[in-house]
């Protein structure tokens, strides 16, 4: 018998019209949130305890607008080098480790222990940061482009530093101008990112502040020759590791990376806020103030929560933990007794801390074990399809911990980038989230289903889906005149993007207009597709993102998946009841013709089954993505 009909498909939405009495209701809530803002600013300076703390408030609200305004004019195809030199500049958390050190060639004390492997894992970061973002920004690299020589920009980068070390024997603000140019060249580098044409500019306006900032934090200090040779081999051997793990790097193993780089920004937190509590301890217990012994507090618990959910998602990713969210009986219960005890040790440390070492030690270690746990838990309950989400979450912590060292240090500069990343994790969230129709806290809280998912059943799809092999597809890319391409996390792990570049010129050299749709969410980390498609070649001008293209697909002839599943879902404006109802997906099944590529009929990351494999405008060309694409291409060249 022949299949039953498809769904009937959903009455269109009827447009709203907002009356006046609608916009005043939008009006009202603005201006309660802007009191809200007004009575939160008005608390703060009720409680400042001093002016130090009034003026690192200030630069920490500043540089949150700063970091907001800048890292939403980033281009969505470079959000993934975005994360990458959020990386790199988080590495200034050596400043808090270099702090701390001292013994002379080799650390003396636990503080200086702590210190120097701070300072060495944020090396790390640093050096292997900047290498993967320029291998990224490097794959979009035109032959058309005209030359480049940013090299240049060392001369008066060093220029800068040198005369720094002269003036800085005598004139005692030098520092702190070194440090404010620092600042001006991180922001630099995260603004540089709002195109193209601009990004490796902005990577060496980065690399720039960043160099500046270390020599600034050099420069304030006063130590014995020996120490300095400790200094040089803390961040050279960490640079050293870095260079070595970014060599490594390519676009399929970009989202555990960053993943591990972030666990290594909360450990150097972790260490810099202990060595900076124990030394101040046994040396000078009246510095051990309200303020310095919160942000102790702070920077411990980010970075404790950071290191250890970065590992738990970098293992995820990499395929060393199963992707299957961890489900323990009375998980929140878990959650909750663990935030309430890392809350008792953070006030153990305020209140004891400063007149009791020993409590404030215990204080420190209890913090360090809860807040570890409940980063390894939370992120153990989160499934694999929520990892984009977790990965700029984790992104957005570091920045706060950076925040953290800044006031503990009463260090502007680590304020202010602490706040540019902070702010970019954030953004990233929320555009991640948004793509996928989520909540955060439910992301958060190993939740599923987006916030439109209804409580009822799952439709359920019936119909045979139809079959096609690699002549007949060949022969309908050859005679169509417009042709969408959706990849997804698929062509990654079959590493077929090459063949895919190939056939992409091949078919524009013959008058297709081939061009290709990336989802925000497409890959395991923003922008993972378009970096993956800048090493095979494409040209990033015919690479575009959801809301260019989405419009387009109903004049297009064919639009070919390959990969993708999840982010082509018809389910989720077809089912209010699925899993992922309401997520905002590509209309790949409004083109004449959809020829999806996958290993199997199975369902994708979030486990909904998609009715678009049985439309009767779809094809459906199994096997894997890498051979499918590279017999295409043969056909092509016969």
């Amino acid at each position: 018998p022949p299949p039953p009909p498809p769904p009937p498909k959903p009455p269109p939405k009827e447009e709203v019209v907002l009356t006046e009495e609608d916009y005043k209701a939008m009006y009202t809530e603005s201006a309660k949130k802007a009191g809200y803002g007004a009575a939160a600013m008005l608390g703060v300076g009720l409680v400042s305890p001093t002016a130090a703390f009034s003026n690192m408030f200030t630069t920490f609200a500043l540089s949150g607008v700063i970091g907001y305004q800048v890292v939403w004019g980033v281009a969505h195809s470079l959000h993934s080098p975005l994360m990458a030199v959020t990386n790199a500049v988080s590495g200034m958390t050596a400043v808090g480790g270099m702090y701390t050190m001292g013994g002379g060639l080799v650390p003396s004390t636990l503080s200086e222990t702590l210190g120097f492997t701070a300072t060495a894992i944020s090396a790390v970061n640093i050096t292997g940061g900047f290498l993967v973002t320029k291998k990224m920004l490097d794959m979009f690299k035109r032959p058309t482009d005209p030359p480049e020589f940013y090299e240049l920009y060392a001369y008066p980068t060093a220029g800068f530093i040198g005369g720094f070390g002269l003036i800085n024997l005598g004139f005692p603000q030098a520092a702190s101008i070194a440090a404010t140019a620092s600042a001006l060249g991180c922001i630099g580098g995260i603004a540089g990112l709002a195109s193209q044409s601009t990004a490796r500019m902005g990577l060496v306006s980065g690399m720039s502040g960043v160099s500046i900032g270390i020599a600034a934090t050099i420069g304030s200090l006063s130590w014995p020759a020996s120490t300095y040779v400790q200094l040089a081999a803390a961040l050279g051997g960490g640079g050293f590791a870095g260079y070595e793990i970014a060599k490594r790097v390519d676009p399929t193993s970009l989202p555990q990376t960053v993943a591990a780089f972030h666990s290594l920004v909360g450990l150097a937190a972790v260490f810099s806020a202990a060595a900076d509590y124990l030394e101040h301890a046994a040396h000078s217990p009246e510095m051990l103030d309200g303020v310095r012994l919160t942000s102790i507090a702070l920077a411990s618990v980010i970075g404790g929560v950071t290191t250890t959910g970065s590992v738990i998602a970098f293992g995820k990713l990499n395929g060393n933990l199963s992707s299957a969210p961890l489900q323990l009986e009375q998980r929140d219960q878990i959650n909750m007794a663990a935030g309430a005890g890392t809350v008792a040790m953070m006030g153990l440390l305020m209140t004891m801390g400063h007149s009791h070492p020993a409590a404030g030690m215990v204080a420190l270690a209890g913090m360090g074990v809860l807040s570890g746990g409940l980063g390894l838990h939370m992120t153990a309950s989160i499934g694999g399809a929520d990892m984009p989400v977790v990965i700029t979450v984790l992104n957005s912590y570091s920045g706060w911990a950076l925040c953290a060292e800044g006031f503990m240090l009463d260090k502007p500069i680590l304020t202010t980038v602490g706040a540019l990343i902070g702010s970019s994790g954030a953004i990233l969230t929320h555009i991640m989230c948004v793509a996928m129709n989520r909540d955060i806290v439910s992301v958060l809280l190993g939740g599923y289903g987006t916030s439109a998912t209804g409580g009822g059943e799952a439709m359920v799809f019936e119909g045979e889906a139809t079959f096609t092999d690699v002549e007949a597809t060949v022969e309908n890319l050859k005679a169509a005149k417009e042709v969408i391409v959706v990849p997804g996390y698929g062509l990654a792990v079959a590493n077929g993007q090459y063949a895919m570049a190939e056939i992409a010129k091949e078919l524009r050299a013959q008058g297709v207009n081939l061009r290709f749709a990336i989802h925000p969410v497409a890959g395991r980390m923003p922008g993972q597709l378009n970096v993956l498609l800048a090493e095979a070649g494409v040209p990033y001008d015919i690479v575009l993102e959801m809301e260019e293209i989405n419009d387009d697909f109903k004049d297009t002839d064919i639009c070919l998946v390959v990969g993708a599943n999840d982010t082509v879902n018809s389910a989720a404006i077809e089912d209010p009841n699925s899993i992922i109802a309401g997520m905002p997906v590509l209309h790949v099944w409004e083109a004449k013709n959809v020829i999806v590529m996958k290993r199997s009929m199975g369902a994708g990351y979030a486990g909904a089954d998609n009715p678009v494999f049985i439309k009767d405008n779809t094809d459906m060309l199994l096997g894997d993505a890498k051979k499918t694409l590279d017999a295409i291409k043969a056909k092509l060249d016969d």
